[in-house]
């Protein structure tokens, strides 16, 4: 690395290259129209890849011109988050749209590309080292944030553009197989549920409601304060973690003792959902077990009943998701609630008799490849994650990497 030179984000930007978002009320919920231009969120930065292209809304081009011309972005800008989820970046993809505005929340670097490649400084902004030290330089005062003042001082270290390239190429091959995998498991789980919806139209079916399909299980925490309860190898399932359809792991765990002192687990093939907390405002979370997890109060856990397939339960619920939603409850606490007395009523479609095997088996296949996929992502994702730090400090060379992800891949 010792030929690597140091630099800041303003050294490396091009002419007006480093802009903020729009100021004040010149952006807001009032402008939204349902096409148009993508405005660039938080939501869009917060994924494993380099851009999330989910939930954009969008303002007219009129207004663009009018108001927000100078808070463009293009393909290969690299965006920030201000406010709010700091350490959040992304880099705006060529397709399929060509032009994007940036929120009141974002920041956007353009590269001088005599200095820098966009996708380096992306992987930089990555690493654990840059994301403490903007975690260190954040103003504290409210939401935490920085401006374009903290983010231009950065300062970034920089080999030559050629090392550039090749360390964003490694990196970029993990993040493209992650990627490639997650398109899988989402058409995966898909097939499954169209498959469902398919055959449960038959007249064989019947309606059953949700409390007499499975027996119902409430989570817990166990005490925040005592050591011996967290760390340990069994996932903790909560409202926060519960974000893939597969659940498999969680940030925080819980020890055999923190089970038995203040929550619960329950064994693969479990169906578990949000029963409370912010995201009931828009989605209901639900997943099913790929292993034996410990899960809290703001879930709840389902397991099948006899004669009933889980994975067709998963999906039986899951098709209802649009109904469930409209049951939530946010009087009197902000977040959202769901009532057990009001969805244990919910009737969802199941076979009167056996399900066909071919069926049953067509079905669990669809799951568990999409499961198959997220497992092989955790691996890259622990991969990608433990190259990155070390190809940014040239501690591991190109070549060494090259090899390493060859064979991962």
């Amino acid at each position: 690395m010792s030929d690597w030179n140091i630099a800041r984000v303003a050294d490396i930007a091009a002419p007006k290259g480093l802009v903020g978002g729009p100021f004040g009320s010149s952006l807001g919920s009032k402008d939204y129209v349902e096409s148009g231009i993508p405005v660039i969120r938080g939501v869009n930065l917060g994924s494993d890849g380099k851009f999330d292209m989910r939930e954009f809304v969008y303002v007219t081009p009129e207004k663009v011109k009018q108001e927000l011309s100078r808070n463009l972005a293009e393909p290969g800008d690299v965006v920030f988050t201000q406010r709010g989820t700091l350490g959040q970046v992304g880099i705006v993809p060529d397709f399929p749209y060509k032009q994007y505005v940036i929120s009141q929340s974002q920041m956007r670097l353009r590269v001088n590309p005599e200095r820098a490649i966009p996708e380096f400084v992306y992987y930089q902004f990555k690493s654990p080292d840059i994301m403490m030290t903007i975690r260190n330089h954040a103003i504290t005062t409210g939401v935490p944030h920085i401006n374009l003042s903290i983010l231009s001082q950065l300062k970034l270290a920089l080999p030559s553009l050629s090392v550039q390239e090749n360390i964003s190429t490694i990196l970029g091959v993990l993040d493209d197989k992650i990627a490639l995998n997650g398109r899988i498991a989402n058409t995966s789980l898909a097939l499954a549920q169209a498959k469902y919806d398919e055959v449960a139209e038959s007249a064989s079916w019947r309606s059953l409601p949700m409390a007499r399909t499975a027996r119902w299980l409430s989570g817990g925490t166990p005490s925040t304060t005592e050591p011996s309860y967290w760390d340990g190898d069994i996932p903790w399932i909560s409202a926060l973690s519960l974000k893939s359809p597969w659940v498999a792991d969680s940030e925080r765990k819980v020890t055999r003792l923190g089970v038995e002192r203040g929550t619960r687990v329950v064994p693969r093939d479990t169906v578990i959902f949000v029963v409370r907390g912010s995201s009931l405002d828009t989605e209901f979370r639900i997943g099913l077990t790929q292993r034996e997890v410990a899960f809290g109060q703001d879930c709840k856990a389902l397991l099948a009943a006899d004669g009933i397939d889980p994975v067709v339960l998963f999906l039986a619920i899951r098709s209802h998701s649009s109904e469930i939603l409209t049951l939530v409850d946010h009087a009197g606490h902000g977040a959202g609630r769901l009532s057990t007395d009001l969805i244990t009523n919910v009737q969802i479609r199941l076979p009167d008799r056996s399900l066909k095997t071919e069926i049953r088996s067509h079905l669990r296949h669809l799951v568990d490849l999409g499961a198959g996929r997220q497992s092989e992502n955790r691996t890259l994702l622990e991969l990608r994650d433990s190259l990155l730090p070390r190809l940014m400090s040239g501690e591991i060379r190109v070549r060494d990497a090259e090899r390493i992800v060859e064979d991962a891949t």
